[in-house]
């Protein structure tokens, strides 16, 4: 077996045009590697699986800070699809060559740009509660959407330094005190996302998120929100990657139809909608995630056969939502 000194760990990456990214891993050092890209607002630290639970799995999980957000510097006017360059950065500084990605809700988008651009590289992608492209046609984009989120976005879209303006002061708010950001968004929660968000490791682990993810400035924030309310940059309808899409049928933060308009764009997509969960029952279903996202990706050259025995879940996963609409 390799030991612990020969697997890069590199915390910060310097892109191609001089950017700094700040990057975590967990999990197993010697695993199988897998992108997971944060939510809005998040950061590298956001809600994952304990690292014992990785690791037992051969899991080795690398997440960073998008532009703007926590330690990553800004990137200005950024798309949804530039987020391919800077994972194709941070897999390169690793030695990684082959790996999966996973993204949670607007962190999902992010990971089917990495789907569509690094067709090489990326072996399976899965979107949690993702968002569909503004523009995708055929689909009431606000529709099932809670009133806040409507506004937020038709602002973003229309008049962006207005947004901007009003965001500055409510993320350094949030910075203040993170348990304001449930806050503002309790009454939209069902019972089931409540009791999800009151768990105190759960808690716990939001209120970090959200504390690094606006630690250094608002512009992640910001940034995120405009590029999901701009053109993103790809067709999903490109994307030659398995996917796989999990989606809360109670959700109205990004409702289900969305991944419903992308499951019949993408040609190797599968959904998946749970009836009863919502949005925040994405973090319960992302162990699930991982046993499918794994199925065809490689161990790294150097690492050791002990791992093997990973097994894969996405049949119980698709099979234990035999309620739910699937195609």
């Amino acid at each position: 077996m390799p030991t612990q000194d020969l697997v890069p760990t590199l915390d910060r990456v310097r892109t191609q045009d001089g950017r700094l990214l700040r990057v975590e891993c967990s999990g197993d050092p010697h695993g199988r590697p897998v992108f997971l890209l944060h939510g809005m607002p998040g950061s590298r630290v956001g809600p994952r699986p304990r690292s014992m639970f990785l690791y037992l799995r051969g899991v080795k999980l690398i997440s960073y800070d998008r532009p703007g957000y926590g330690g990553s510097e800004r990137l200005a006017g950024r798309r949804v699809v530039d987020v391919a360059d800077d994972v194709a950065a941070i897999a390169d500084a690793l030695g990684v060559e082959r790996f999966a990605v996973a993204g949670r809700s607007g962190g999902g988008p992010h990971a089917l740009a990495c789907a569509a651009r690094l067709p090489h590289r990326v072996t399976r992608a899965a979107a949690l509660v993702t968002l569909a492209p503004r523009d995708a046609e055929g689909l009431d984009w606000y529709k099932g959407m809670s009133t806040s989120n409507v506004d937020e976005f038709r602002l973003a879209f229309k008049d962006p330094e207005r947004f901007m303006a009003q965001l500055i002061p409510r993320s350094e708010a949030i910075r203040s005190d993170p348990a304001k950001l449930l806050e503002q968004i309790r009454h939209d929660l069902t019972a089931d996302d409540r009791k999800i968000v009151s768990d105190n490791g759960i808690r716990s682990m939001l209120m970090r998120n959200y504390v690094e993810a606006l630690r250094t400035s608002p512009y992640g924030w910001i940034d995120d929100a405009l590029a999901l309310a701009g053109p993103w940059g790809f067709d999903p309808a490109d994307i030659s990657t398995p996917v796989l899409l999990w989606h809360g049928v109670q959700d109205v933060f990004s409702p289900p139809e969305h991944s419903s308009w992308l499951a019949a764009r993408i040609p190797r997509a599968t959904i998946v909608l749970e009836p009863e969960a919502a949005h925040f029952g994405a973090l319960r279903a992302l162990p699930d995630m991982l046993g499918w996202l794994l199925e065809d990706t490689p161990w790294p050259e150097a690492a050791s056969a002990g791992g093997a025995g990973i097994s894969s879940s996405v049949s119980g996963v698709v099979h234990t939502a035999s309620g739910s609409r699937s195609r």
